[in-house]
């Protein structure tokens, strides 16, 4: 059978209409994969997977990514009743790639909504392959064999600029990750390495560095490159992490905004 798709914007996302248990059984796998390089974000509306469907639909897609812990459900939450860890979650409101402190990042997340915040909440993408493609030629130029200085550590003064010395301890131990600006993918394709965690380019002088991240960082989340979901309980939504940024739009932490995440497994180291 023919996916039913509809693309929400000319260069990022697309919505997929399928029957649930099409999708289960694995026949648009192929499709789906495909689909997903192309257009860096599919959304299933309102597919209603539970747990254990979700970890079905996941397993069809490639090899099933378990959380550090070995756990399979992540409950993406800023309630720490529900989530121990919660509060590093403030770092998702802003444009990140998961994974950059590893060598080989996650392939793709998946995310189904099951209670929403009344207000905020939505999640932002950006096609980082689009963005790449659509500099000029000397500004290629000018970063193409850069490498910059990821770290988590980063993250937290975006949202806590005096932390706790003893969380900034804490945050410095997940480690760095020296990382190339563009990544040139085995498909041919480039994309860019920002986000977040990018903390300086390497052998740049710092107001330098600064300045050229977060020019690239306003270039790849114009509107053009982009796309915002409003989510309704029970949507299902996958994007390509080799090829986007994504954030959070801020929303009340009381609110018991509560998305399920399943993995896949990363198959290509960054290069």
């Amino acid at each position: 059978m023919t996916l039913k798709t509809n693309d929400l914007t000319p260069r990022i996302g697309t919505e997929i209409l399928a029957d649930k248990q099409a999708l289960l059984s694995g026949e648009h796998a192929a499709k789906i994969r495909e689909l997903l390089e192309q257009r860096g974000v599919l959304v299933f509306p309102q597919v209603n997977f539970t747990d254990e469907e979700q970890v079905a639909f996941t397993n069809t897609l490639g090899t099933f990514a378990p959380e550090h812990d070995g756990e399979i459900i992540y409950k993406v939450t800023l309630d720490t009743k529900v989530n121990a860890k919660a509060d590093y979650l403030r770092g998702s409101w802003y444009w990140h790639i998961d994974g950059t402190m590893n060598k080989v990042p996650i392939l793709a997340s998946i995310l189904s909504a099951k209670v929403l915040s009344p207000t905020g909440g939505d999640t932002d993408f950006c096609n980082t392959y689009a963005a790449y493609d659509d500099l000029s030629d000397e500004g290629k130029a000018e970063i193409e064999t850069l490498r910059v200085m990821h770290s988590a550590w980063n993250t937290l003064f975006y949202y806590d600029p005096e932390p706790d010395p003893r969380l900034l301890r804490g945050m410095m131990a997940i480690g760095d990750q020296e990382l190339p600006l563009v990544w040139k993918h085995r498909s041919g394709r480039k994309s860019l390495v920002i986000g977040a965690t990018a903390r300086h380019v390497i052998g740049m002088e710092d107001k330098k560095s600064c300045e050229l991240l977060v020019r690239l960082r306003d270039w790849a989340t114009q509107p053009q490159f982009s796309y915002r979901h409003k989510w309704t309980v029970g949507d299902t939504v996958i994007w390509d992490n080799t090829g986007t940024m994504h954030r959070a739009t801020p929303y009340d932490p009381n609110a018991g905004r509560r998305l399920h995440r399943t993995k896949l497994q990363g198959e290509e180291a960054f290069s």
